[in-house]
């Protein structure tokens, strides 16, 4: 029997309902020994979890919500112009992460830096030949 830090008898009802009711967070030797301890206290915990679960996926929604509308913003250049620019042409995953808009954004602008790099490019040719 595994020993937890702190002991899943010591917790509160309503903490070992969160254990059992998000198992994927959890050790399987907790969910458990949170499960048995429900008993001996004589919780019916089957409606709890339910709820708790209700309350859990909620939660991820919004944050998969917001998450998806999130946007790059000029403050965002102008408080780090390096990261931002480090971000936008540099990382691959704010599509796969849920960053939906800032994807979107993450496109055009890296349209338009090639764009602009290959203007300069293509004028320096011509300066350099006059």
């Amino acid at each position: 029997m595994k020993i937890f830090n702190p002991p899943i008898a010591a917790r509160t009802s309503n903490e070992l309902v969160k254990i059992v009711a998000i198992p994927e967070n959890w050790d399987d030797e907790a969910v458990v020994q949170a499960k048995n301890k429900l008993t001996v206290r004589g919780v019916d915990y089957s409606d709890l979890v339910s709820r708790e679960k209700f309350l859990h996926e909620r939660q991820e929604n919004m944050e998969r919500a917001k998450r998806a509308k999130e946007a790059f913003s000029i403050f965002d250049f102008l408080d780090s112009p390096f990261l931002t620019l480090f971000e936008i042409l540099i990382s691959w995953e704010l599509k796969k992460d849920g960053y939906l808009r800032k994807a979107r954004q993450q496109r055009t602008f890296r349209i338009i830096i090639f764009v602009v790099f290959i203007t300069i490019y293509i004028f320096s040719l011509f300066s350099s030949e006059i």
